[in-house]
C-alpha cells in the first residue's frame, strides 16, 4: 500500500492557486482511475483506490498548508506505513511552469507543507515537484503562490495533469523515469503546438508549359 498526499488549501476560495496544484494532481488521478468517493478522515480527505497492481490512499490535508504533517502522520500510522510508502505531490517555485520532478527525500527548501511534514514524519518520503515558476524576488513569493493560476497557464497545466495521471500506476511501482515520460508524453506536443512554424522554404519554380506550336507558327511568332 502506497500513501498518494496532495497538498493545499482547503475551500473554494484557494482552489486554483499555484500553491494547491498538489491538491488538482490527486483530484486527477481519483477522477481519471476510479477511486472511491472521497471522505473525511485523518484531519483531511481521503480516498481508496488501485493503481496498477498496488492499494493507493489518496489524501488531501485540509488542515490548511503549515500544518499538513498532522494529517500525513495520522494516516501513515493508521495504515502502518513508513515514510517510505508516501509520495507528496507539491508546488515547486524553483523549477518552470510544466516542470516536474520526483526526488527521495531531502529538504524542504522553505515550502510550509513540507515543512510540517518534515516534523511529523521526518525527511524520508518521496516528492513530485510541480514546477509553477517563481515571480522573480523572495518578498512576493507568498502572494505568488496563493493567486490563481493565470488563463495562459490553463493548458499547460491540463496537461500536467494528465500527464501526471497517466503515470501514476509507474508512480505506484516505484518506477520515477516512466512516470516521467508520461508527463513528457502530454507536456511536448503542447510545447511544440503553440511554437512559430518555420517558415517555408522557398519553393521550386513551376516547369514551363510544353510548347505545343508547330515550326510555322514559331517562326510566325518570333518576327511578330
Amino acid at each position: 500500500m502506497k500513501l498518494f498526499v496532495g497538498l493545499g488549501n482547503p475551500g473554494a476560495k484557494y482552489s486554483r492557486n499555484r500553491h494547491n496544484i498538489g491538491f488538482m494532481a490527486v483530484d486527477r488521478i481519483a477522477e481519471d482511475h476510479g477511486f472511491a468517493p472521497w471522505k473525511f478522515k485523518f484531519q483531511g480527505q481521503i480516498s481508496e483506490g488501485r493503481l496498477g497492481h498496488e492499494k493507493i490512499v489518496l489524501l488531501k490535508p485540509t488542515t490548511f498548508m503549515n500544518l499538513s504533517g498532522q494529517s500525513v502522520g495520522e494516516a501513515m500510522r493508521f495504515y502502518k506505513l513508513d515514510s517510505t510508502d508516501v509520495t507528496v505531490f507539491h508546488d515547486e517555485i524553483d523549477l518552470a511552469p510544466a516542470k516536474t520532478r520526483v526526488k527521495a527525500g531531502g529538504g524542504h527548501a522553505g515550502h510550509n507543507g513540507l515543512r510540517s511534514i518534515h516534523q511529523h514524519i521526518g525527511p524520508h518520503y518521496d516528492r513530485v515537484r510541480l514546477g509553477v515558476g517563481h515571480p522573480g524576488h523572495k518578498d512576493k513569493v507568498p502572494s505568488y503562490v496563493l493567486s490563481d493560476f493565470a488563463k495562459a497557464d490553463q493548458d499547460w497545466l491540463d496537461d500536467v495533469l494528465r500527464g501526471v495521471s497517466d503515470g501514476a500506476p509507474h508512480l505506484a511501482e516505484g518506477d520515477g523515469a516512466k512516470f516521467l515520460n508520461a508527463v513528457a508524453l502530454r507536456v511536448a506536443p503542447a510545447r511544440s503546438s503553440t511554437s512559430k512554424p518555420k517558415a517555408a522554404s522557398k519553393a521550386e519554380p513551376e516547369p514551363e508549359p510544353e510548347d505545343r506550336r508547330n515550326p510555322l507558327q514559331k517562326l510566325i511568332d518570333r518576327f511578330n
